[in-house]
């Protein structure tokens, strides 16, 4: 399964790196609530630098990203993708969240993507880091929108597709979506809200 074979359709806009910064920003105004995110960064500033990291220097130049105006967005990575962090995207995550944040961010960032690391499968999926509509545009299941053209994409080439869930209230949604969870919530603290790992198998047609 490749970038050429999902649809976007006329709605969505797939992103180039131009629109990375449009990307961050949507992504990161669509979780500024989120239970997680707001344990691990305890502010919107430290929520927004990794939102706007990720899209510039991962997910936008390596992944599959792409936008529902200026309202939602998604930031995939395809199969045989590669999201890791480099030594640089580490300083650069690093040095703004100590600063804005506390050096305990910066630590409970290194120890989530540890457990995120650690029950990521290692069979070829599609992986969805985020997706995320604008609190304002929120309830018109926009949320519905992004996510089919990958999904449908999925099914064609008989693709799994995993998250993380951070969010409970969203467990309806992806469930919906055919997303069942796959393990034990993650905790990569005692005191961390839930992350919850789900495998989406491909739907026949």
């Amino acid at each position: 399964m490749d970038a050429g074979e999902i649809d976007l359709g006329l709605q969505l806009n797939h992103a180039s790196k131009r629109d990375a910064r449009k990307i961050g920003s949507i992504t990161a105004d669509a979780f500024r609530n989120d239970p997680f995110n707001l344990w691990l960064f305890g502010n919107f500033a430290g929520i927004r630098n990794l939102f706007h990291m990720q899209a510039r220097n991962i997910y936008v130049p390596r992944g599959y990203c792409y936008s529902l105006g200026d309202e939602g967005a998604c930031m995939w990575m395809l199969p045989g993708g590669d999201a890791s962090f480099s030594n640089w995207d580490y300083f650069r995550f690093a040095v703004p969240t100590a600063l804005m944040c506390g050096p305990g961010a910066v630590k409970r960032g290194i120890l989530t993507g540890e457990a995120m690391d650690s029950v990521h499968p290692n069979f070829p999926h599609a992986y969805l880091f985020s997706i995320g509509v604008r609190p304002a545009a929120q309830g018109k299941g926009l949320g519905r929108k992004l996510i089919a053209p990958v999904l449908a994409a999925c099914d064609r080439a008989e693709m799994p597709a995993y998250l993380e869930n951070s969010n409970p209230a969203n467990h309806g949604f992806y469930s919906s979506c055919g997303f069942e969870v796959c393990g034990d919530p993650l905790h990569p603290q005692p005191n961390s809200p839930p992350l919850v790992p789900m495998l989406r198998q491909p739907r026949s047609a």
